[in-house]
């Protein structure tokens, strides 16, 4: 069998110790989770089946087609597409759409025979949902509505004014929903609302990014556990001379005479050339510099002058440095992009 010169070490204990600290900051809040994009780029099957297992029964892709990979779905485990249903779409057996205008709705009340839907009001993002200023609760008659949504706009930063002006937005229109007789759950925090603190709880919180590692806002910071570590195979180990230069454009020259490694790793697998003479590499337990600009399918390692770098050889395993807030200093690219680029060459490998 060939396996790819690439892999990704998945460390679901961390990936569910991560929801257990955001379920923890959510108060009563029931706390569910972001897996649309494959998972953020881990597997979604997986990572739905490990957070399942620590108890997470709420679960968010996008669409329906990101919803039908992960079907049928375990007991007690509801699946939720935010981008709602579209024109020619049939509703999926236990997938809950989120929707979004008053075209959505108005296809829910022809096609959805009942079932249980989502509502997303728009509290100032001006991207999915109802606009706030126009709501209405008679929009809701006649629908089967779990769940009342909005998202927040500016939730990493928590001096942001608009944090709660979104806040008593959603606030008033969840309270004229339930005076109104509908008996409906909300739910306005992802990651970063969260640690806003349990104003913004309500009844679900839907945590994302910090699940996989990443620090959605200041309160935490050194908190989350690095999920996910990308390894690649040397393809070989090169002599270069003082004075020369390594990879297109020569923007790395050799000070001294050095040794360069040659990994199977580029943009191609989400390496993304923001680490061209950025990224970092451990090398027998030594952080290395990457040399040079990252290329579409390679990337040159400084392997220097200490003795224990050089041993590097041929078909050698290095991990490539990932924690994402420090990636993504280096990088100059969010946590979202460094996760969700990641490509489909690597070999995944859950420990």
């Amino acid at each position: 069998m060939v396996n790819s010169p690439l892999r990704l070490d998945i460390d679901l204990a961390a990936l569910t110790a991560n929801w257990r600290w955001f379920q923890g900051r959510s108060g009563g809040a029931r706390t569910g989770a972001a897996i649309k994009a494959d998972g953020y780029g881990l597997g979604a099957d997986a990572v739905m089946t490990a957070l399942a297992g620590a108890g997470a029964r709420d679960f968010f892709v996008t669409t329906n087609a990101e919803a039908a990979l992960l079907l049928p779905l375990a007991e007690g485990v509801t699946l939720s597409a935010l981008h709602g249903i579209r024109e020619g779409e049939t509703p999926l057996p236990g997938v809950v759409p989120v929707l979004n205008s008053a075209a959505q709705i108005a296809r829910w009340r022809r096609i959805g025979n009942g079932a249980r839907c989502d509502v997303m009001v728009d509290t100032g993002m001006n991207r999915l949902g109802l606009d706030w200023r126009g709501f209405e609760t008679g929009m809701l008659d006649g629908l089967n509505v779990g769940i009342l949504h909005s998202h927040l706009a500016c939730a990493d930063d928590p001096g942001a004014a608009m944090n709660g002006e979104q806040l008593g937005r959603f606030q008033e229109i969840v309270r004229a929903v339930r005076d109104a007789g509908h008996a409906v759950e909300a739910s306005l925090a992802g990651s970063g609302g969260v640690c806003l603190g349990t104003d913004y709880a309500f009844d679900l919180t839907r945590p994302g990014l910090g699940l996989y590692g990443g620090v959605p806002h200041p309160v935490a910071a050194g908190v989350p556990a690095q999920v996910v570590r990308p390894y690649a195979e040397i393809v070989l180990v090169r002599e270069v001379p003082a004075g020369d230069t390594v990879g297109y454009g020569g923007t790395w020259t050799a000070a001294a005479d050095t040794r360069v490694a040659i990994l199977n790793l580029g943009y191609a697998d989400g390496y993304l050339r923001g680490f061209s003479n950025a990224g970092r590499v451990k090398v027998n337990g030594a952080s290395r510099p990457v040399a040079g600009r990252v290329s579409m399918d390679l990337i040159a390692v400084d392997l220097g002058s200490d003795p224990e770098p050089q041993t590097a050889r041929e078909g050698d395993w290095l991990e490539v440095e990932f924690d994402l807030p420090v990636a993504a200093r280096q990088s100059g690219l969010s946590q979202y992009e460094l996760l969700i680029s990641l490509g489909h060459r690597y070999q995944r490998r859950y420990i």
